[in-house]
């Protein structure tokens, strides 16, 4: 178990917030268990946190910067933290997500990270992996404050009409991800096209891609299969995924259209009279 004052702030962004919010508490002169009082969390729990043992929540990381006057020191780190917990191989994906003026993405299997609900993420990584759901979870969630921001990325996103009925966690958890959907579409936070199962044979079909545009930096593509992905700046690659992207959005259906459809298979197959998972 690490000790309290052995925490070293630059072994990771975990420690680096553990080691912050010790600071803070400290100098606001209050004891673990007076400050969890304070934010209705347990002091254990803060003690936790403080000793990188514990991942640090958005709701909980809310509280107590207010709580320690920490004007938003606390909220900023937050993501890095979050990020850190991605597997290494991702990390430079969600760099790139953060950095894109354009993100142009095709999802064949499932819900764009970008727009998945905090439970449908859980499902998925509950099917993954047994191990640290919760802060992957937390992780993934967090990504999606790059859609809310003031300058956000353009964001263009194929899925397959097969995501929508993929069932990942039940029916509450499939009909509240389409509804999901639905929202992000009315707020235009995203442009989701669906490939319907009539368009048959597709440009997609090798997998899962992104292709990232930046105000000044080249063009990038990005694929991934199940276990690790591979980013590339290699102008023909990169030519040749963004016109597979061209190919695919022209088969799927329009922004609108692809609304209406997940709004009828989100009745049809998820509503309250199919109420059993």
């Amino acid at each position: 178990m690490r000790h309290l004052n052995a925490l070293d702030p630059g072994a990771s962004p975990l420690d680096y917030y553990g080691y912050e919010l010790r600071r803070h508490r400290e100098t606001a002169g209050l004891t673990q268990k007076q400050l969890g009082a304070i934010v209705s969390y347990t002091g254990s729990l803060v003690g936790q946190i403080e000793t990188a043992r514990k991942l640090p929540t958005a709701e909980f990381t809310e509280r107590v910067d207010a709580a320690l006057g920490a004007e938003g020191a606390l909220i900023r780190l937050l993501p890095l933290v979050l990020r850190y917990q991605l597997p290494v191989w991702y990390r430079k994906y969600a760099e790139l997500e953060e950095t894109a003026r354009q993100i142009y993405a095709f999802q064949p299997q499932l819900v764009h990270g970008l727009l998945q609900t905090e439970a449908y993420a859980r499902a998925v990584f509950s099917v993954m992996s047994c191990a640290d759901v919760e802060e992957k979870t937390s992780a993934r969630v967090a990504r999606q404050q790059l859609l809310v921001r003031a300058r956000p990325p353009m964001v263009w996103i194929v899925m397959s009409e097969a995501v929508l009925h993929q069932r990942l966690g039940g029916t509450d958890v499939m009909r509240g991800q389409l509804a999901h959907l639905l929202t992000c579409h009315q707020d235009a936070r995203a442009n989701v096209q669906i490939l319907p199962f009539d368009a048959g044979g597709h440009a997609g079909f090798s997998g899962a891609f992104t292709v990232f545009r930046f105000e000044r930096e080249p063009d990038m593509a990005y694929t991934e299969d199940y276990r690790s992905g591979h980013s590339t700046i290699n102008q023909p690659e990169v030519q040749e995924l963004s016109l597979r992207y061209a190919h695919l959005q022209a088969a799927a259906l329009s922004v609108e259209d692809s609304a209406r459809l997940i709004r009828r298979v989100m009745e049809d197959r998820y509503g309250e009279h199919h109420a059993v998972a």
